[in-house]
């Protein structure tokens, strides 16, 4: 019975990494930023077009990629 109980536990653990992980994956605010939340720098019109929800500038984005890798 032990194992039972055991691999629930083991699921609920991934399934929370899993959520904890795609919710610290996502910008904090939906509305699209006018200025980059790194550096401060305005976020070129044709950036925010291509990507609505970004939050970083090109620079401040491929730096944070970077980073997480």
């Amino acid at each position: 019975m032990s194992d039972v109980f055991d691999r629930a536990t083991d699921l609920e653990q991934w399934q929370r990494e899993q959520a904890l992980s795609k919710a610290l994956d996502q910008p904090a605010s939906t509305v699209t930023s006018l200025g980059c939340h790194e550096c401060g720098e305005p976020i070129p019109e044709a950036r925010r077009k291509a990507a609505p929800h970004c939050t970083r500038c090109i620079d401040c984005q491929k730096d944070f990629e970077h980073a997480r890798k």
